[in-house]
C-alpha cells in the first residue's frame, strides 16, 4: 500500500510543478524579482517604464489555460476585468493592453527577443528557456 501511495504522489509531482506559474522577463530588465503589487501595478498600466527608464512591454497569453487563471488569481482579478483595464487605458490613450499569444512557447520567444518584455508562463517552461530571467514563481493556490 505504501508503495502504491509512494508512486502515486510521484506521478503526480510534474503535474503540480508544471501547473505553477512563472513570471519572466527579458535579460535587460533591470529587476532581479518582482512582487505582486508591482507586478499588479505593471499589468494595470500604472507602471510603463522600468527603473532604468526603458519600455515595459507586457505580454499575455491568448487562451484560457491553468496558467492564464493562476496567474490572474495570483493578481486579485479575472481575467476580463483586466481586459476592461486595457481598454480604458486605451481608449483614454494611456497605452494599449498587452500583446497575446497563442502559445507559451510564443510568448518565451518574444521575451527572449524584445528588451523590456515581461510575461508569465508554466514554470517547468520558464526553467528550460533561454535568454530570459524568472523574477517571480507563483505557486499553486489551495
Amino acid at each position: 500500500m505504501r508503495n502504491l501511495l509512494t508512486c502515486i504522489l510521484l506521478a503526480l509531482t510534474p503535474l503540480a510543478a508544471s501547473a505553477q506559474v512563472a513570471v519572466v522577463a527579458n535579460n535587460s530588465v533591470p529587476l532581479t524579482s518582482v512582487d505582486e503589487t508591482s507586478l499588479l501595478d505593471l499589468y494595470t498600466g500604472e507602471v510603463k517604464m522600468w527603473n532604468d527608464g526603458g519600455t515595459v512591454v507586457l505580454l499575455d497569453l491568448k487562451p484560457k489555460s491553468a496558467v492564464k487563471e493562476l496567474f490572474y488569481s495570483y493578481l486579485g482579478m479575472r481575467p476580463s476585468r483586466m481586459k476592461s483595464i486595457w481598454m480604458k487605458n486605451m481608449l483614454a490613450g494611456e497605452g494599449d493592453p498587452p500583446q497575446g499569444f497563442d502559445t507559451e512557447n510564443a510568448l518565451l520567444e518574444h521575451v527572449a527577443s524584445t528588451p523590456g518584455a515581461i510575461g508569465y508562463v508554466g514554470a517547468a517552461k520558464a526553467r528550460a528557456a533561454a535568454g530570459v530571467k524568472t523574477l517571480l514563481e507563483i505557486p499553486l493556490q489551495d
